[in-house]
């Protein structure tokens, strides 16, 4: 996502794609975003939250693939829809770094 701030340095303005106003680069489960999305205090603990989950569930897609690689469990060892959630994350994932919207920065972050 992009952004524009004002002159205190708040997000005022956030579009998907960069344009002259909104030129700044956030990532999409930016706490400072997500809270900006969901305007004011109280949306700022919950934005933080959500940002935990969206980190979380890579977590989550890494452990299962982990797992199946490891013959531990395999795909259809899931209920139905576990394996339907599943492949629609990888089909996105597959299709976001395909057009490098995903940026390397989980490593960075120390997410797996």
């Amino acid at each position: 996502m992009y952004i524009k701030r004002d002159g205190e340095g708040h997000i005022e303005l956030v579009s998907r794609e960069e344009t002259s106003a909104c030129s700044e680069y956030l990532p999409a489960d930016s706490p400072e975003l997500l809270a900006f999305l969901m305007d004011g205090e109280v949306g700022k603990g919950a934005a933080r939250f959500q940002a935990s989950d969206l980190a979380f569930v890579r977590v989550l897609e890494d452990v299962i693939e982990v797992l199946m690689d490891k013959g531990v469990i395999s795909f259809t060892d899931l209920p139905p829809a576990a394996q339907e959630k599943v492949m629609e994350r990888q089909s996105l994932r597959r299709r976001l770094n395909g057009l490098q919207l995903v940026s390397g920065s989980d490593e960075e972050s120390g997410v797996i």
